[in-house]
């Protein structure tokens, strides 16, 4: 029998529901081998980040958390046991806040991390030299695994079944648990949420008026002229407060209108895309399956 040993980090804050989640996951998943004589056993350890394991484990998984005082701010205990662990060969596993956490490891070497996209912006200002993709739901670098949203975990733990046993095994785990386990990305979840406390108050009226005004054509020299700003300056000062160039954030914002819309209505998307300012639906077609990686048809589909 081929034991696995899985450390789960039950730090301040995290999320019940995953610790003990990913825990009765793999066991679900044990008889799943039992019944296919693979001779594959997960054992899953639940482990107080204050009491810190001697054994060295297969994985280490860093599960969400609903509040950021510890993640943010995680003991150096915690970290450098961390190190010495996957520096042994143990893979470090992360979902939703727990990047925080296998970031402050510095493990990552320049390669790409994601997280929940609601704590980009937070995750960029604590690591403003990590590889961040919000886009993707889970990213694994083999001896580093990080996953996006809250609940990522379940990701997670479908990755881990599959990396340690098969396809099979992960999908009839989806079936027991009534999970869905077709890819798909974060990207489909995001929403856009611009931030306005970036105290740049030109910025922020013209930010206003474009969330007012986003159907209408807004030429850069129309909102340079409405904040008393140059061309150049406002497109230097709108892409330092806001991440986008203006051009940007309106093609941004117009797309989370047709979300919106395609959410709450069961209007023809041509209609829409009329609404958030497109003469050619054509085009904004274009423009959503690139910013949200679904068609309009399929995004409805999932969340109308």
């Amino acid at each position: 029998m081929k034991r696995i040993l899985i450390g789960i980090c039950h730090y301040p804050d995290a999320l019940q529901s995953a610790i003990y989640g990913l825990q009765e996951m793999l066991q679900m998943a044990n008889s799943i081998c039992v019944e296919q004589a693979l001779g594959i056993e997960f054992e899953s350890v639940i482990f107080d980040s204050t009491q810190l394991p001697t054994q060295d484990f297969s994985v280490i998984l860093l599960p969400p958390s609903l509040h950021n005082h510890y993640y943010m701010n995680p003991k150096i205990e915690l970290i450098d046991w961390l190190k010495t662990q996957h520096s042994q060969g143990s893979i470090l596993a992360s979902a939703c806040a727990g990047a925080f956490i296998l970031a402050s490891t510095n493990t990552l070497l320049n390669r790409s991390v994601t997280t929940h996209w609601g704590l980009s912006d937070l995750f960029k200002q604590q690591f403003p030299d990590a590889c961040l993709n919000i886009n993707e739901i889970l990213i694994d670098h083999g001896d580093v695994i990080s996953a996006g949203g809250m609940m990522s975990w379940l990701d997670l733990g479908f990755e881990l079944v599959t990396k340690y046993t098969s396809v099979g095994v992960m999908r009839q785990l989806g079936k027991r648990l009534v999970v869905d386990t077709a890819p798909r990305e974060q990207r489909f979840y995001q929403q856009f949420n611009p931030s306005f406390s970036h105290a740049d108050k030109g910025i922020i009226a013209v930010q206003q008026t474009m969330n007012v005004r986003f159907a209408e054509p807004l030429p850069i020299k129309w909102l340079a002229e409405q904040a008393n700003l140059t061309e150049r300056t406002l497109q230097r000062r709108f892409l330092k407060a806001t991440g986008y160039n203006p051009n940007q954030y309106l093609q941004r914002l117009r797309v989370q209108k047709a979300c919106d819309l395609l959410e709450s209505t069961y209007y023809s998307f041509d209609w829409i895309a009329n609404q958030v300012g497109y003469e050619d639906s054509n085009a904004c077609r274009k423009v959503f399956i690139k910013t949200m990686g679904l068609t309009p048809r399929e995004f409805r589909a999932r969340f109308n």
